[in-house]
């Protein structure tokens, strides 16, 4: 594991979290950058993840940070794993560092409020977004029971870090807890994008010179693909040869989206162009630049990292007006928002984006001191300082 020779002020920092690298989400990027700048300020990070594939090791150290992985049978619970050395494994690793940090929705949420407790160790949760599942009974009982194993956890949480003012006054999770949230910005990193790569892949996907229309996300029910997909019934009267470039996993496991959407993929297969998931940076960054737009149509979002990330390689961005999902538009001016549900005003707005380009050109620089990376990890390592408790 990692040998580090810890300054006398740095921390022992615990993160709980269910999925950890190789897996690629927001989530789990948002929880790199914060333990691996961590780590280069001098703290031991550790991450407690599940062991998401056999192949993968129990223990390792990635750019720093300690990776313990708890071993899964290959029957995981919609997107949960059934995990039965956790405690214990969890218990050991709680006594020997200062705080804890979790990410929730977790199914862990309450088991590892308990075993903090049991070791006079202080958890701090940060919340990714309410859980939304599809219809379903199943999906009714495990939204049901993963709200109340985080319920039990934040009621003794002194602090809960939520994104944005927005998405706390809106959260089913986050609203009973108001007085106790702290606002903390994701931590955004981008690479300056290869311009000439930029536009290798613009001449790629563009069809006879038209827009290329990006999307980066996984292709789920709740980020709604299907109303992109569909208000192309709109930006084709004005831009017939536009493409819509999707980047990230489509065929996702635990839902049947693929399947579900595939009549209206089919539909306009000649526009679409799917690239799977990417986990390298400097490949997002020149995406983004080969895009005209950054189009975003989820009927519920708490921020997506994607829309500052494109905004830092110069791209606009139309996202839906939803809690949360909206503040980086508003914080910037870098785009414009569309209406929940409704693939007509999308198409409509993307169009007034592509019309009107310069209209949403912002100052990289200045979108980067609203989303201040290095204010961020400050946030975070204050309070992590405040809550330690040594020994």
């Amino acid at each position: 594991m990692h040998d580090q020779n810890n300054q006398p002020d740095s921390l022992k920092i615990l993160i709980c979290i269910l999925y950890y690298l190789p897996h690629r989400t927001g989530m789990q990027l948002y929880i790199q950058r914060i333990a691996e700048a961590l780590v280069e300020r001098g703290h031991q990070v550790t991450v407690l993840a599940a062991k998401h594939r056999p192949e993968l090791a129990e223990r390792e150290t990635i750019n720093g940070v300690d990776v313990v992985r708890v071993w899964a049978p290959p029957f995981p619970i919609s997107r949960g794993m059934i995990m039965p050395l956790y405690p214990y494994v969890a218990y050991q690793l709680i006594q020997s560092h200062d705080v804890v940090s979790i990410h929730s929705p977790m199914p862990e949420a309450a088991l590892v409020h308990y075993l903090a407790r049991l070791a006079g160790k202080v958890v701090i949760p940060t919340h990714h977004g309410d859980l939304l599942l599809p219809d379903g009974l199943l999906n009714r009982v495990i939204q049901g029971g993963m709200f109340w194993m985080y319920k039990t956890m934040a009621k003794a949480a002194p602090r809960i870090v939520a994104y944005t003012e927005d998405y706390a006054d809106n959260s089913y999770y986050l609203q009973p807890f108001r007085d106790k949230v702290q606002v903390i910005h994701p931590p955004i990193t981008m690479p300056a994008p290869d311009l000439e790569n930029a536009q290798k892949l613009r001449a790629e996907w563009s069809h006879d010179g038209g827009p290329v229309i990006g999307y980066a996300g996984r292709f789920v029910q709740e980020k709604r693909p299907d109303l992109l997909i569909k208000s192309l019934d709109v930006i084709n009267r004005t831009y017939p040869s536009a493409r819509i470039v999707f980047a990230g996993q489509y065929d996702i496991p635990y839902e049947n989206t693929w399947e579900l959407y595939r009549p209206v993929v089919s539909a306009y297969s000649d526009q679409l162009i799917f690239l799977g998931l990417i986990d390298d940076m400097q490949f997002m960054a020149d995406f983004f630049a080969a895009c005209d737009v950054l189009a975003l149509t989820s009927d519920s979002e708490c921020f997506a990292l994607v829309q500052v990330e494109a905004m830092l390689c110069g791209t606009p961005v139309v996202m839906t007006d939803t809690p949360g999902g909206r503040v980086p538009v508003q914080k910037t001016g870098m785009g414009a928002l569309a209406r929940p549900g409704d693939y007509l005003h999308m198409g409509q707005t993307i169009v007034d984006v592509l019309d009107d380009p310069a209209a949403y050109a912002r100052d990289v620089e200045a979108v980067r001191a609203v989303f201040s990376f290095e204010r961020t990890v400050d946030q975070y390592e204050s309070l992590f300082r405040e809550y330690a408790r040594r020994g």
